[in-house]
């Protein structure tokens, strides 16, 4: 099913979050980030920081801390099963720190297809702030959907 185009600039539900310093430990081990300034706060205060600071593409995964954070594509009629992730991307603005609440705010930027239709891409773009509003970052994300192949007519007789 194609997706209606129409939807581009259409916004999603925001997402407001607390930075939990132990949620970046947890990150930054998981991605490797092995510097102690990402869970160790006296680390961080000796290198200079007021906190522990978010450790780089976490800010990525506000946006799941939601119910049904896949919800929008559904919503569009994707089916979850031919989902891919094309790409992501990041403009940071500012430092963001364990404790600080945050708001993502994502919008759908584009859609359009290759190979006939058979993929069709949704860019999405999302701003995070702090409560005042100052920017902290802008995340871009491509979500691929591959259409599935039409059934060989010898299948469908079986």
């Amino acid at each position: 099913m194609a997706i209606d185009p129409s939807v581009v600039g259409r916004e999603l539900a925001p997402v407001t979050a607390v930075i939990e310093a132990g949620r970046l430990a947890l990150f930054a081990t998981a991605t490797g980030q092995d510097d102690p300034v990402y869970s160790d706060p006296a680390a961080a205060r000796a290198a200079g920081h007021p906190g522990v600071p978010v450790p780089p593409t976490f800010l990525f995964g506000i946006e799941l801390d939601q119910p049904e954070p896949f919800g929008w594509l559904t919503d569009l009629g994707v089916d979850l099963r031919h989902v891919l992730h094309g790409e992501q991307s990041f403009t940071y603005h500012a430092q963001a720190y364990a404790g600080e609440e945050v708001t993502a705010r994502p919008h759908i930027a584009e859609v359009y297809s290759k190979k006939s239709g058979t993929l069709q891409f949704i860019a999405k773009h999302t701003r995070v702030t702090r409560v005042d509003g100052t920017a902290v970052a802008d995340l871009e994300s491509l979500i691929v959907v591959r259409e599935p192949a039409p059934a060989h007519p010898r299948e469908e007789q079986r």
